[in-house]
């Protein structure tokens, strides 16, 4: 019976672990100034018929602070990387050189920084809203084992505690990207 109970705790920290991935897996596709290649995590590109993430047609460089080169392995493949990241409507304005796709980076500008927040703010939101699920969801299924009430409040207690830990986390996660975006 406490193997049974075990699981369900294991499985309700694995869910909030799973939460947290997908937090800062989120968090990355939000940019704070500098260029990174994961900026254009998004962006899709019609290849040979088929929607295709842009990292598998091209290679992705940051030569500077301010500066996204993009490679395709194919040249024909330029006005498609173009297409595709206006479509992905990330506020970048692509240039192409013949060889590659170049773009340059611009300052966020003070109210774009505050959207940025907000936007990550709302990722991290949704971020609890999940962990507070699993809570929920491990809660219940303690309640169909058959146990001694005093046994099943220690286990909540126990769900409880990690769900603490993980909002925790969330929080520190957030006020971190939070500080990055609005860092000049």
């Amino acid at each position: 019976m406490e193997e049974e109970l075990d699981l369900i705790i294991e499985s309700a920290e694995e869910s909030m672990k799973n939460a947290i991935a997908h937090l800062e897996k989120q968090l990355l596709n939000i940019r704070a100034g500098k260029a990174t290649p994961s900026m254009l995590g998004g962006v899709v590109v019609e290849y040979y018929g088929s929607q295709t993430p842009l990292s598998q047609v091209a290679n992705i460089n940051t030569p500077d602070a301010r500066t996204l080169s993009i490679q395709p392995y194919e040249k024909s493949m330029i006005k498609e990387i173009e297409k595709g990241i206006l479509h992905a409507n990330l506020g970048f304005n692509p240039m192409n050189n013949g060889e590659s796709v170049i773009i340059n980076v611009p300052p966020l500008t003070e109210e774009r920084r505050r959207e940025l927040a907000k936007q990550a703010k709302a990722v991290a939101e949704d971020a609890k809203v999940g962990v507070r699920n699993d809570r929920k969801s491990a809660n219940q299924e303690l309640k169909k084992v058959e146990a001694s009430e005093d046994l099943l409040k220690g286990y909540e207690d126990e769900i409880q505690k990690l769900t603490d830990k993980y909002i925790e986390k969330i929080d520190h996660i957030f006020s971190v990207k939070e500080k990055e975006i609005m860092t000049v």
